[in-house]
């Protein structure tokens, strides 16, 4: 099979489990949102962050070091030398998850008091840690498969991990929780920790089948992965970290602005119910992304610039089209989503105000990607740095002078300041030339006003996603070469 109809049918495999574990996740937290409310919603994204940092920290850069120099062998064809790195990591993942597995133990009363501010989060915040050096060393082996383009058996780790995360989950809802929202935290941190322990065992079964025996392999390369994963776990842990920073402050915030009555639930709405929603079409994309970085990797280790710059086009039009396309489903249904999913008149009002930026969210996560895979990952890693502390630092300013409209402001700011650095970085580094998609964006902004005169309901999305795909094919947005190249990749003549 060649190559390039290799990474279709992996994508092709990664998009359908991707887009039904995403599916499954959001239908979950609508079940949430409804038991707990926005308010414990907003409690639960608090104390996700808070172990997200965690990890972050814990993990400390390895899965992509994993990744990034398992890709490397494969593409130099030693496959051998995968057994010593993956050693290596384990060891390194084994030693910073554990150290602060520690720290986070001890930490949990203070984190709980003063930032997350309920003493109800200590529970989760502990059990949490009791697990987090298994999530590191899961990391690790995630990493591989990535590289390796084990696509079936990450699918298959996927889907139990899944299913065992929200089993657990929901018995501990039904059986113990009740309305809780200190226990459903726990519920839901205590289903995410079982599910990564049965994810880490089915792993390491499928890595023994294939990898080479202990004699075969060489020395672990110790050097190299303190020179990649310290970097990226500096810059990983500084941008973790400020982002837990502005989630905890966003509540705190918020509720010195007058017109607010509840920060808590409108922290809630957005991060847990509007963003969720958001994102959920972009499970699509999030599977090429994945298969992108070690299949750049491999070509800068061949020297293959040819190759790069054909993908990075490729990558950069196809999340663009698929981006402008989902931002005009969104924007056209947001009324009847936020009632539809949560009951909620301002979660709709919300995606319609956020989903003209989901074209640049989308294509953002394939431009990271691909300059993770040419070796950029230092250089991106300072962009979120530096656009995490712009974050913080409007938030801080504007959110008791602007409420929900300061929010905005810095997301907007912020997310536009990040993707145009990484865009000049992927630009620079592949060679490739931008142009400007100003057809395909007037096409798309004319079929979401010809939805808009239309009243709401599924005629409304049925007329928009028609105009949209006419219009760009009278535009030339979409053309006969497209099929050609769709029909290549499945293997056509």
């Amino acid at each position: 099979m060649r190559k390039g109809n290799a990474i279709f049918y992996s994508a092709i495999l990664l998009t359908g489990a991707n887009f039904l574990l995403r599916l499954s996740a959001m239908s979950f937290q609508v079940y949430l949102s409804s038991r707990i409310g926005p308010a414990g919603i907003g409690l639960l994204q608090l104390i996700l962050s808070v172990t997200a940092l965690s990890f972050t920290v814990g993990s400390a850069g390895v899965r992509t070091c994993a990744m990034y120099l398992s890709a490397e062998e494969l593409g130099r064809n030693r496959p051998k030398r995968i057994y010593g790195i993956l050693n290596g990591c384990y060891r390194y993942a084994a030693l910073f998850g554990g150290l602060t597995a520690a720290a986070l133990w001890y930490a949990a009363p203070w984190l709980a008091s003063e930032w997350i501010g309920s003493p109800a989060a200590v529970p989760a915040l502990r059990f949490y840690a009791l697990f987090l050096p298994v999530k590191c060393l899961h990391g690790v082996l995630t990493g591989y498969f990535t590289a390796a383009e084990r696509v079936g058996g990450m699918v298959l780790t996927a889907f139990l991990e899944q299913i065992c995360s929200m089993l657990v989950t929901f018995l501990l809802l039904a059986c113990w929780a009740g309305a809780d929202t200190g226990r459903a935290a726990f519920s839901v941190v205590a289903g995410s920790c079982a599910a990564t322990v049965l994810a880490y065992f089915v792993l390491s079964a499928l890595r023994r089948k294939k990898l080479p025996g202990r004699r075969l392999a060489g020395k672990a390369p110790y050097r190299r992965i303190f020179q990649i994963s310290l970097p990226l776990a500096l810059a990983d842990t500084l941008r973790s970290g400020l982002n837990t920073i502005e989630d905890l402050i966003i509540p705190r915030r918020l509720s010195l602005f007058s017109g607010t009555v509840d920060a808590m639930a409108d922290y809630g709405i957005i991060r847990g119910m509007v963003f969720p929603v958001l994102m959920f079409p972009a499970a699509i994309l999030l599977s090429l992304a994945e298969l992108l970085v070690p299949e750049f990797s491999r070509c800068a280790a061949r020297g293959s610039t040819n190759r790069v710059r054909y993908l990075a086009k490729q990558g950069l039009r196809v999340s663009l089209l698929f981006g402008l396309c989902a931002a005009s489903l969104l924007f056209t249904a947001a009324d009847a989503l936020g009632e539809r999913l949560y009951q909620n008149e301002q979660v709709g009002l919300l995606l319609r105000l956020y989903a003209p930026f989901v074209p640049m969210l989308y294509m953002d996560s394939i431009v990271d990607a691909m300059c993770k895979g040419l070796g950029q990952q230092n250089a991106n890693a300072r962009y979120n740095t530096l656009t995490s502390f712009l974050d913080v630092v409007f938030l801080w300013a504007l959110l008791p002078r602007l409420g929900l409209n300061g929010y905005y402001f810095s997301f907007a700011v912020s997310h536009i300041v990040n993707f145009a650095l990484s865009l000049r970085r992927l630009v620079l580094t592949s060679g490739i030339r931008l142009e400007l998609p100003l057809r395909a964006v007037l096409c798309t902004v004319g079929a979401c006003a010809c939805a808009a005169l239309l009243p709401a309901g599924g005629i409304r999305i049925l007329v928009c996603l028609l105009v949209l795909l006419f219009s760009w094919l009278l535009a030339g947005v979409v053309s006969r070469d497209d099929a050609v190249w769709l029909r290549t990749l499945i293997g056509g003549r």
